[in-house]
Formats: C-alpha cells, structure tokens, sequence
C-alpha cells in the first residue's frame, strides 16, 4: 500500500523468509560458522538455538545455500510428530522406499533397516547426509532418544547422518535433563542466536530498504531509528513489524519521514499497550559496541576452515578477460566541477551508469574461491592493483604515500563484513584464508545480489555471497578520493579543508531533503548521515563516514555494484 508513495518497488518489511533480503550481522554470522564447523566435525548433533524471530531461519538458509551438491538434507519443519511418524518422514524426505515385513502397518524395524541401508550406500557414494529438525524445543524425550540411536551408525570416521536441531530457548533447559544426558554428549557445536545491536538494527533497516528499491536518504528520522530499537530489541521480526506499521502511518498522514512518534503509535497498535522495551533478560541487543561496517572477523576466522570437506572446488582454468584499463571510467580531476554537483542523486545515477556498460555477467565466471596460485601476494601489490582502478599507477614502494599526491587515501579493517562490502560499493583487496594454504588477496570487483566477482587482475571468479565468509576472514583494504584540498593523511573530517568541503557536502543533501531540516550544527548533521546511512551514531567524522558521503553525493569513483541490466 504504502511502496508506490515512498518510491519503493515492493513492501521492505514483510516478515516472509524472501533470499533477497538475506542480512547476516555479526551474531547470525557467528551462527552461521559454528554451524558448519560442527558439520566439519565428522557427524553427530550441531544445534542452534534463539529468541523467537531472531533469525534462525535465515542463519539454516544460509547453510542450505552452501551444500554441495553431494550433500541430501531432510528437512522437518513439525516435530510434533512420534516416533514412527518420525521416522517415516526422514525415510520420506531421503527417498527410502519402506515395505512393512508384516501384514500391519510399518514398524520401527521397518523404518529403520532400509534407513541404515540407504545411509551406507549414500556414504560409499561419497554423499553426506544432514537431518535438520526446526522448533525442535517441542520434540518429545522419547523421540529425541530415537535421534540419538540414529546417529550410532557410523564409520571410522565419521557417522553418517548429521542432525541439526533448531528450536527456542526452551531446547536447551531440555536437553539439561538427566535422561537426555547421552544426547548432550552428542552435541559438537552450539550456538545461542541473540538480537542484533543498536548499530546493526540501523543497518538491518537500511538494508531492507535499499533492497526494495529507496534510494534517498533517511525514511527514519535518527531518533525514530533509536526508538525502533529500543522497543524491539532488535529482533528482526519485531523490527520488520514495527517498520512496516510506522511506514503505513508515514503514509497514512502524507509524511516523507518517519517520526519516533509515528514509531510509538505503531507500536501500541502492532505490539499493544505495553511493548517490549529494551532486550531480553536471555540475550543482550548490545553485547558488541563496534560500528556497523567493522563486523566479522569472529565469524569469518572460525568460518575459514568450516568448509574444508564441503568444499572441492575444482581450480579455475582458463583466463577470463579482464576490463582493460582504458575502459575503466574517467575520473574527475581535483580541480573539475564534479566536486560539487549541484543535484547529487542525478549525479550519483550518472556515475553508476557510466560504468553499467563495463560490468560483466557473472553467471559466465568459473566458481571460486580462487586457487592459491593465483591470489596477489602481499597488501602493497594489493594496493597498487586498486590504484588502477582508480586510473592511478602506484609504482613506489610504500603505495599509499604515492596515493596521497593523487588525492587517494589507503582504508583497511580486519572486521568488515558481506553487508559493509555492499554498503562501501567500490572496488577492494579481501584477505582469503584456506585450510592449509595460508593466505592471500584477491581483489572484488563486481558484486550481485548473490555473488560477487573476484579477481586477480587478469582472471575472474565468481563467489556465492553465504559462502565468501568461509574463505574472507574479514580483512579488507580499499581507496578512497580525499577532498580538494587536503594535505596530508585524513582521520578527522572536522579538521582543515575536509571540514568545508564536508558541511557543503551534508547542506546540499539537506537541500535535497535527503537530511531532516531540524540538523542545525554540523555535528547534527554528521549524526543524520549516518542514521541514514545505517553507520554507527557517533558524530565523528571517520574516513568512514568521509567515504559514505563521497558516494552519496556523487564524487566519481569506481563503483563495486552490479549496474542493472
């Protein structure tokens, strides 16, 4: 109802598992690498427990989105089931076909014989088999028992069916009981999902956003984003609610902007008299302080290994063209009037499109990650690679002090993130890391809604995204384009020229309306911008931030997103 009136191409709210709109903070990526370690791990039981609404789906459907293609999965979404139903739904979801022995209906035995037959025949055929259990907390004991005995089939090393259980809180008071106590010692991975912090839920909701196609600034105004977490505690499926109903007030009363009044109206009518305030006594929203963009290194470290026997990719071979570097866009000269556009939103469309025409279909590119051979050995070379990008050859020795006399800044962070790598949109090295390979860059080049293109400079590769923190341990390194006039390295917008180039910068986004007129100091302004772009609150003028604004307003500079066909 309210997407025609807001510009956007679809509800950005719906609490529908959609894959487009796939975010995985700092938790759900912690998540997400316990699970696939403990289906490294050679079998038994991995679980995965979490608030209702906070993302255990999405974490499961990125593990799924990662199997091989040797791997079967029986998925069991009602556990209320006994123990023959159960058995018979797995023998359904594997394809076992079941003949009863006598003339009654099937047994146990009945079920179980062929199961076992079909998990060796599977295993000789080099296929792994997953059993994963959804709201597994309302699984009865003496099913969770015939769980148990399903996994004493086993080889020399490893046993054969592998069983993820998902399921609320509840689960793991369950499996503290003493009668469940062998189950337990069965458990090679756990994980708790909690709520997402203040930061991430600003950059959740941007996300989403941006996914549905808004490319202006702040629907939320900064305290309405505030209020957003606080009374949802950032659950995810509290916020899409929230939002949607604050969106459908904003739309009601012909506002632009969603005010944190609008967010406490919507509130009392989405969640009642009394909604939630503040987080669970069972999980804290702000268990991580760092920013939005600085997430990751956790995940991606313990995710690096996780893969190990999931993954076989076979070595690229052959050379896939790389764009030349006459074809990479002209870049604005200090000097040149780009600096300063007078309508940053056509300024910024313009540059995407310049440079629609270079990006490749990345269907075409042979799979990642890309063998050893073929990563750039060090972060220096890295860096001059990205110097081409920006139409700059860094020929001396330490690049990013010859960056500097181009008006380019050297970034880097061991804890960026797939959604950061999204949001920063411009060509970077990332840091791979394989099991006994050690590690290397690759540069990223181009990125999709569900890959991103990876490149050494003369070959392509193309990178599931659910499957690139398995092999980035985070560490990131890019350039930016400094503003006119600064000398020197740049930590502190506030200081120097930055700080007149900057305010210009953030009135003409207000000009637009792309910042709520109440900002009045620069300060308020730096705050605005950063609520509206999903970053970290925090006033300070970061090369972050600095970065944000040169792609909000238009400055040209290489762009990493996959223009539209």
């Amino acid at each position: 109802m309210y997407a025609a009136f807001f510009g956007l191409t679809q509800p950005p709210f719906s609490i529908a598992p959609d894959p487009r709109y796939l975010y995985l903070s700092e938790r759900h990526r912690e998540a997400l690498a316990h699970l696939l370690y403990g289906m490294e791990s050679g079998g038994g039981f991995v679980l995965l427990t979490g608030e209702i609404g906070a993302g255990k789906t999405t974490v499961c459907r990125a593990v799924l989105e990662q199997l091989p293609a040797q791997a079967r999965v029986a998925y069991i979404f009602n556990p209320k089931l006994t123990v023959g139903d159960l058995l018979q739904t797995i023998c359904h979801e594997f394809g076992v076909a079941v003949h009863p022995q006598g003339p009654g209906p099937a047994t146990i035995k009945d079920y179980l014989d062929p199961l076992n037959a079909h998990l060796l025949a599977s295993h000789a055929a080099g296929e792994h088999n997953v059993l994963i259990i959804d709201e597994a907390q309302s699984l009865s004991p003496d099913v969770l028992e015939q769980l148990r005995l399903l996994t004493n089939l086993e080889t020399n090393e490893r046993k054969l069916l592998q069983i993820i259980l998902i399921g609320q809180p509840e689960l793991r008071q369950m499996l503290a009981r003493p009668e469940l106590e062998q189950l337990t010692q069965r458990v090679i991975a756990r994980f708790h999902l909690g709520a997402l912090n203040e930061s991430e839920t600003g950059q959740y909701v941007a996300h989403r956003l941006a996914v549905a196609g808004w490319k202006g600034g702040a629907i939320l105004e900064p305290d309405a984003l505030r209020l957003v977490f606080k009374l949802t505690g950032g659950v995810p499926r509290r916020i899409n609610l929230l939002c949607d109903r604050a969106l459908l007030g904003a739309y009601a009363s012909k506002k632009n902007q969603v005010s944190a009044k609008m967010v406490q109206q919507a509130a009392s009518e989405v969640f009642g008299e009394q909604p939630h305030q503040g987080t669970s006594s069972r999980f804290s929203a702000n268990r991580f302080g760092w920013g939005s963009l600085a997430l990751g290194a956790l995940a991606g470290a313990v995710a690096a290994g996780a893969l190990a026997w999931w993954w076989q990719a076979p070595a690229a071979t052959g050379a896939v063209a790389a764009v030349a570097n006459s074809a990479q866009p002209a870049l604005a000269s200090p000097s040149t009037k780009a600096e300063t556009p007078s309508n940053p939103k056509a300024t910024s469309e313009e540059s995407e499109n310049s440079t629609a025409v270079l990006e490749p279909n990345l269907d075409r590119l042979p799979p990642g990650p890309p063998p050893k051979e073929a990563w750039i050995a060090s972060e220096d070379e890295a860096f001059r690679a990205l110097g081409l990008r920006w139409g700059t050859t860094l020929v001396r020795k330490e690049p990013c002090l010859e960056a500097r006399e181009h008006r380019l800044q050297c970034y880097r962070t061991p804890r960026m993130t797939v959604n950061g790598l999204r949001q920063l949109d411009r060509p970077a090295a990332l840091k791979l890391q394989l099991p006994g390979q050690g590690s290397g860059f690759v540069l990223a080049t181009t990125i999709s809604d569900t890959a991103v293109e990876l490149s050494n400079g003369s070959q392509q590769w193309r990178m599931p995204l659910t499957a690139l923190s398995s092999v980035w341990s985070g560490y990131y390194v890019t350039l930016w384009r400094t503003p006119p006039g600064q000398q020197g390295r740049l930590n502190n917008g506030f200081v120097g020229p930055a700080a007149e180039w900057m305010e210009a910068r953030l009135d003409t986004l207000q000009a637009a309306q792309q910042l709520p007129a109440t900002a009045k100091t620069l300060k308020d302004k730096v705050e605005a911008f950063q609520a509206a772009q999903g970053l970290e609150v925090n006033g300070r003028a970061s090369p972050t931030t600095l970065i944000m604004i040169n792609r909000a307003t238009g400055v040209e500079e290489p762009r990493l997103a996959l223009a539209k066909p």
